[in-house]
């Protein structure tokens, strides 16, 4: 049977991957939930290290990543990340308490698309998703 043909099944769409890093586990557990309710498929780090590795390992189609965590912060995740073959085109959101229009633009010489300011709202942090993350099987964020 071709490919399109009436019959065939249609594949179903791919489900879009997150992976949030934040140190605070009330935050990382709200993401969480914010992107589960809008269908993505999460998965959580605690720190820059573990962020690099998931990123290797799972390929999301997107990081949120703190900023501010102990032994590697979020901007030297995000050099690393940005430096590996692997994972330099997974776009990465920080979503941090550090605001200021300072802290936006070196979070986008860093490597960054965007700051999303935390405490962060469902629609604020959605929104960003939005606009970084590459459009997957036709799902909406």
């Amino acid at each position: 049977m071709p490919a399109g043909h009436p019959d065939q099944p249609a594949a179903a769409p791919r489900t879009h991957r997150a992976l949030v890093v934040d140190d605070v586990a009330h935050d990382r557990r709200r993401m969480l939930a914010i992107l589960e309710r809008a269908g993505w498929r999460v998965r959580t780090a605690r720190d820059g290290l573990a962020a690099i590795e998931a990123a290797r390992r799972h390929r999301p189609d997107i990081i949120l990543l703190d900023i501010v965590m102990p032994g590697m912060d979020g901007f030297e995740a995000c050099r690393r990340l940005a430096a590996d073959p692997r994972t330099r085109a997974i776009p990465v959101v920080f979503v941090s308490s550090k605001a200021e229009r300072a802290d936006h633009l070196w979070a986008r010489m860093q490597g960054g698309r965007d700051l999303v300011a935390k405490p962060f709202t469902a629609e604020g942090l959605l929104a960003a998703v939005s606009r970084h993350a590459p459009a997957v099987g036709g799902a909406q964020a």
